[in-house]
C-alpha cells in the first residue's frame, strides 16, 4: 500500500483574517478550481466551517467522468488550520490539511495532502502519469486564480 504526499505553499499579500475568510469558506473552493472540473457543492456549506462537517460535492477531474466526493471536515483551529478528509470519493485515502500562518507582508498557505490512488498496482503505475500531473495541474490553477483575486507577494 503505498501513500503519497503532495505539498505545496504559497504566499499572499492579505491578512490572515482575509485568507482565513475565504480559504475556509467551502464555497470559495469552487472559484479556485478549474472550470472544466465542473466543481459543485452538493450539500453542507451552508454554515461556516466546523470540525464535523460533511460537504457533498460532484466532481469531473478526469476523462469528463462525474463523480460523487463526500469530505469531512475533521479539525479546525481558527486562523491557524483546518484538515478535510475524503469520506467517498475518487481516492482510496485523502488527507489535507491546510495551514495559514501570517508572516511579513502577508500570510503563507501551506497544503499537505496524504493520499492513496485506489486500483493497487494498477494505480500506482497511473500514478506519475496521471494523478500526480492532474494534482500538479490543479495546484497551479489554484495558486494563478488566488493571485488573481489577491495579488503577488512581494516581500522577499
Amino acid at each position: 500500500m503505498k501513500i503519497y504526499t503532495f505539498h505545496r505553499k504559497q504566499k499572499l499579500p492579505i491578512s490572515l483574517e482575509e485568507a482565513w475568510k475565504f480559504l475556509s469558506n467551502p464555497r470559495n473552493l469552487k472559484t479556485i478550481t478549474p472550470e472544466y472540473m465542473s466543481f459543485n457543492i452538493i450539500s453542507g456549506a451552508e454554515k461556516p466551517m466546523f470540525a464535523g462537517q460533511i460537504i457533498q460535492y460532484i466532481v469531473t477531474p478526469i476523462l469528463g467522468i462525474k463523480t460523487k466526493w463526500v469530505t469531512e471536515i475533521t479539525h479546525v483551529k481558527e486562523g491557524e488550520y483546518f484538515v478535510d478528509e475524503q469520506r467517498f470519493g475518487p481516492y482510496a485515502l485523502w488527507h489535507h490539511k491546510h495551514f495559514i500562518k501570517k508572516i511579513d507582508g502577508g500570510v503563507e498557505m501551506e497544503d499537505i495532502i496524504d493520499y492513496k490512488v485506489p486500483m493497487g498496482l494498477l494505480g500506482q503505475i497511473a500514478h506519475p502519469f496521471l494523478v500526480k500531473p492532474k494534482l500538479e495541474e490543479i495546484f497551479a490553477h489554484r495558486q494563478k486564480k488566488l493571485i488573481a483575486l489577491f495579488g503577488t507577494y512581494h516581500n522577499e
